[in-house]
């Protein structure tokens, strides 16, 4: 018997008792009525102008579904091309801050004009060793190395309506996957060469602020931007501005401020050590570590996928691992670590570092099984980024803990420790202002895919032709999730298994609205994503994507059961 689509569809929502009172969404028959649903969201002002920041995969796909909804959106590059991680440099970040920085500073340190000058405010600099390091910080170089292999396939890694070429081998390297976004950046008309002025490459946005009528009503959104140019001699022109939006979205990426664990005696090691001890981000080449002793922590998807190339030239290479009881996503830990070769030594978690001796070859390393490592030559902390946004201080909240609760009064934070996101409603709008939204910014999800249903709900619902539900209400739908979820933790933000039932949301949702009110409808993705899915994890994996039989060290069970109680991210 075959069910009706409909059918199909509110099952995979999963969502019945947020769907049965969302009435903004339960849309009466159509008509040309254009007031505003009961119980939805009303926007105080009016939205035309939109600023993007970041011109990765989901930067240029809001800007496509923006621009086609009729709005004015405006790209904010701080690099000096598209294609966010996917634009690879020999030039490496700058080594990762141990302790780790502050989180509303993780990613940079703001870089504001003098108070009261006019703008733009203009300086240049004339020291050629500073004009690199300011260079190479404001662009911040990428987290990809030169042998970077995809590890989603290319029928699921592509922007859809611009396909890879017939052909495309499904493990697609890092340089073709940079072309691909340049072609895409091409088509849009916002590459490097095209001159249009609704993307400002080399601009970093370093603040947002709300921008207030003369009787402080908030009524928009004002940036502070810093671009940094190259002039002639290696020298900089550095220019200020401030320019208005009516709307702001946050694409600018997961992959900008480092995570290292505070482990004893490790700050001090970085101080005797600094060129020695490195973060996942500043891979390169796996020739650097030739005839080295190398100890990699972590071995999640880039830390598995950094240990067999670095095991070809290193005389010897250490992974340390660790058990997380709570994970429950895949691939866990397990999958990951079998791509460990098997000249590579795991090892348990670190315990501390002891003091510093005068080399780091000849200091050493306890673990927590009691044994110790010495021999040493680069340590390469694989252990993940945290959220960080500089640009919007007074949403960061650190006092509070990672399962912490914000006072109901006060402003609820986006950000408390970094592991994961609050007060966004379908982890897109903020809650309290959805003028200001994200996209791309959860874990574990296809970023060519997702990116586009959440684009395109953002642009519907700023250019009127759907809503959302009312203030309340969407604090209630966030407040069932955070309770399913089991509170907050490093695993909040990661969609994983539930991406395919949110993409089906979306498409309901959206689609509803655009047969109402007019505008974009969107289609699901095809049945061969899963199968396509289903054979590559079966590739990249291999048969212990169903049967594992790997001990973590410092785990009390091993194989199937320790799959699902090993971490999947890199953080920790």
């Amino acid at each position: 018997m075959r069910v009706p689509k409909f059918l199909l569809l509110l099952t995979a929502l999963n969502l019945p008792s947020v769907l049965s009172s969302q009435s903004a969404f339960n849309y009466p028959p159509v008509d040309n009525e254009p007031s505003l649903p009961p119980n939805s969201y009303k926007f105080e002002w009016p939205i035309r102008r939109v600023a993007i920041i970041g011109a990765g995969v989901g930067g240029m796909i809001a800007y496509r579904e923006l621009q086609t909804a009729g709005l004015k959106p405006h790209l904010f590059e701080r690099d000096s091309q598209s294609g966010g991680t996917w634009h690879y440099t020999e030039q490496t970040p700058l080594n990762p801050p141990i302790p780790n920085a502050p989180i509303s500073t993780a990613d940079f340190e703001p870089s504001l004009p003098p108070r009261g000058v006019q703008l733009p405010y203009v300086e240049e600099y004339d020291n050629q060793t500073l004009c690199a390091l300011q260079r190479r910080e404001h662009r911040a170089p990428k987290a990809v190395w030169y042998n970077l292999i995809t590890n989603t396939p290319a029928p699921i890694q592509q922007i859809r309506g611009f396909p890879w070429p017939d052909g495309t081998e499904w493990a697609v390297s890092r340089s073709k996957v940079n072309r691909y976004l340049q072609a895409f950046a091409s088509w849009l008309g916002i590459n490097t060469n095209d001159n249009n002025p609704s993307i400002s490459y080399n601009t970093r946005v370093e603040l947002i602020e709300k921008r207030l009528d003369s009787t402080g009503k908030h009524i928009g959104w004002t940036l502070t931007t810093k671009r940094l140019e190259e002039m002639g001699g290696g020298l900089n022109r550095a220019t200020w501005n401030k320019e208005e939006f009516d709307a702001v979205v946050v694409v600018s990426g997961r992959w900008n401020a480092p995570n290292v664990p505070a482990i004893e005696g490790l700050e001090a090691w970085s101080k005797q050590f600094p060129d020695n001890i490195l973060h996942s981000r500043q891979y390169r080449h796996p020739e650097d570590y030739a005839g080295k002793n190398v100890l990699i922590v972590g071995a999640s998807a880039s830390g598995s996928q950094i240990s067999p190339e670095i095991s070809r030239h290193a005389a010897k290479v250490y992974q340390s691992v660790r058990p997380d009881p709570y994970a429950t996503q895949r691939p866990t830990i397990i999958d990951w670590v079998r791509q460990v070769p098997l000249n590579t030594t795991l090892i348990a978690e670190i315990k501390h570092f002891h003091p510093p001796n005068q080399t780091i070859h000849d200091s050493t390393i306890e673990l927590v099984d009691g044994s110790i490592l010495r021999d040493i030559n680069y340590i390469l902390f694989a252990t993940g980024f945290r959220y960080s946004y500089p640009f919007l201080p007074e949403y960061h909240n650190p006092a509070l803990g990672r399962t912490d609760e914000a006072p109901v009064d006060g402003l609820q934070p986006i950000v408390t420790d970094g592991s994961h996101l609050r007060s966004l409603h379908l982890d897109t709008f903020y809650i309290n202002n959805p003028t200001l939204a994200f996209v791309n910014a959860n874990k574990v999800i296809s970023a060519f895919t997702y990116a586009e249903f959440q684009a395109l709900a953002i642009s519907m619902v700023w250019a009127g032709k759907a809503h959302l539900p009312a203030r309340d209400e969407m604090w209630r739908w966030y407040q069932k999730r955070v309770e399913e979820s089991g509170g907050y933790g490093k695993y909040f933000s990661s969609l994983g298994k539930r991406e395919a039932q949110m993409r089906r949301f979306f498409q309901g949702w959206l689609n509803a609205a655009a047969a109402k009110y007019g505008g974009r409808q969107i289609d699901g993705l095809s049945f061969e994503s899963s199968e396509i899915h289903t054979l590559w994890n079966r590739a990249f994996f291999g048969d212990s994507w169903l049967v594992r039989d790997v001990t973590i060290p410092g785990a009390e069970n091993s194989g199937y059961e320790a799959g699902f109680a090993a971490a999947v991210n890199d953080d920790w």
